[in-house]
C-alpha cells in the first residue's frame, strides 16, 4: 500500500492568550498531528476545547505562541509579509456563520471574484467566467451573481462562501463548523457539496465540528480534542467502533439516536460536569477531573499521545479495554 503524502505537519502547537493579572488562557497546548494529501481530517470536541483556534493557527490567524506548522515542506511560522501572503493562496477557510462572513454591501460576483482581482488572475472576462463556473459548481444559478447576501438563505450563503474559498484553486481548506448554523435538512446538502468539491478539485480538508455524527460521514480520520489537547486520533471507522479514550466514548454515547422507541439513558461511565477553565487546567491528564477511570497517578503524570494500535493514537494511562496500569 502506497504511503500517502504528508501535506501538513503540526508539531507542539501552542496558542495562549493573555487573560489579565498575569494569567493566560491555554487554548491549545502542545498539539501534534499530520494531514495527508487528499484526506479529510475531522477535528472534534466540546465548545472551548481549542479546535477552531487550532484551525486558525494553521493559517497564522493568530500566530501560534510556539510550535511548528510545516505545509508542503515550508515552515509557516517563520514566514512574514509577502511570503506568508503568497502561501495563503493555497490555504483557505470556510467560516461557521455563512451570513456574517459575507460583506452585505457587495454583490455575489464581487465577493467570489475578489480573490481573483486581488491576485490579478487572468483578464476581467476570464475572472467573470471563473465566477460563473464556481456558482454553477456549488449549485447556484448564475443569475444570482448580481444579488447581495441578504437575498439568500443561510445554506445558499454557505454555498457562496465555498465558491469564494475555491476561487484561487487552493490545496487545503479548513472548514470551521461549516454546517452548525444551518437547518438539519440543509446540512446534508452542504456536506454532500463539500464531498463533491473535494473530489472535483482534489482538495484536502480539515473539518472542525462538535457534532460527531456529522464528522463520521465526511472524515477519513478523526482527532478528538479536550481542553487544548488531542486525546485520541484514529481512522473514522476504527474510532467510532472501538474508542480507546473515555472522553471519546462519552462523546459517542451522547450522539442522539433517531429512534423514538429508544429511551435516552446515562452510560455506565458517563461524564459529568463541565470542563475545567483553560486558564488553570488540571495537572497531569486534563480529563482526570471528569474521568470515571481516573487514578491518583493521572494527576501526577500527563499521558503522551501513544500509538496503541496501528494508526490509532490515544493519550490515556488507562485506555478502554486495556487492563495494564501506568
Amino acid at each position: 500500500m502506497t504511503t500517502p503524502k504528508t501535506l501538513l505537519e503540526v508539531r507542539d502547537l501552542t496558542v495562549e492568550f493573555p487573560a489579565g493579572a498575569g494569567r493566560k488562557v491555554h487554548a491549545v497546548s502542545g498539539v501534534n498531528f499530520d494531514v495527508y494529501q487528499g484526506e479529510t481530517l475531522g477535528l472534534v470536541g466540546e465548545s472551548g476545547c481549542g479546535k477552531s483556534t487550532t484551525g486558525r493557527a494553521i493559517l497564522q490567524l493568530p500566530r501560534p505562541t510556539s510550535g511548528s506548522i510545516v505545509y508542503n515542506g515550508r515552515e509557516l511560522t517563520n514566514l512574514h509579509g509577502e511570503e506568508l501572503r503568497a502561501v495563503r493562496r493555497d490555504l483557505q477557510m470556510i467560516f461557521q456563520d455563512p451570513i456574517s462572513s459575507l460583506n452585505p454591501r457587495r454583490r455575489v460576483r464581487d465577493i467570489i471574484g475578489e480573490p481573483l482581482a486581488i491576485w490579478n488572475v487572468g483578464t476581467k472576462e476570464e475572472r467573470e467566467d471563473k465566477v460563473r463556473e464556481l456558482l454553477d459548481a456549488v449549485g447556484l444559478d448564475v443569475a444570482a451573481a448580481g444579488r447581495r447576501p441578504h437575498e439568500f438563505s443561510g445554506g445558499q450563503c454557505q454555498r457562496i462562501s465555498i465558491a469564494r474559498a475555491l476561487a484561487l484553486d487552493p490545496n487545503l481548506i479548513i472548514c470551521d463548523e461549516p454546517v452548525s448554523a444551518l437547518d438539519v435538512s440543509v446540512q446534508a446538502q452542504i456536506l454532500n457539496l463539500l464531498e463533491d468539491m473535494k473530489e472535483r478539485y482534489g482538495l484536502t480538508l480539515i473539518f472542525v465540528s462538535h457534532n460527531l455524527g456529522v464528522v463520521k460521514n465526511v472524515s477519513d480520520r478523526v482527532a478528538v480534542m479536550y481542553l487544548g489537547k488531542i486525546v485520541e486520533l484514529a481512522g473514522a471507522e476504527e474510532l467510532y467502533a472501538r474508542p480507546l479514550h473515555h472522553y471519546t466514548a462519552a462523546l459517542l454515547d451522547s450522539i442522539p439516536v433517531p429512534d423514538p422507541t429508544v429511551r435516552p439513558g446515562a452510560a455506565p461511565d458517563a461524564v459529568a460536569g463541565d470542563p475545567p477553565s483553560p486558564i488553570d487546567p488540571p495537572s497531569g491528564c486534563r480529563f482526570r477531573t471528569r474521568c470515571p477511570r481516573a487514578e491518583p497517578y493521572c494527576a501526577e503524570v500527563e499521558p503522551p499521545l501513544a500509538e496503541l494500535k496501528p494508526g490509532h493514537f490515544v493519550a490515556c494511562h488507562f485506555p478502554i479495554g486495556e487492563t495494564d496500569g501506568a
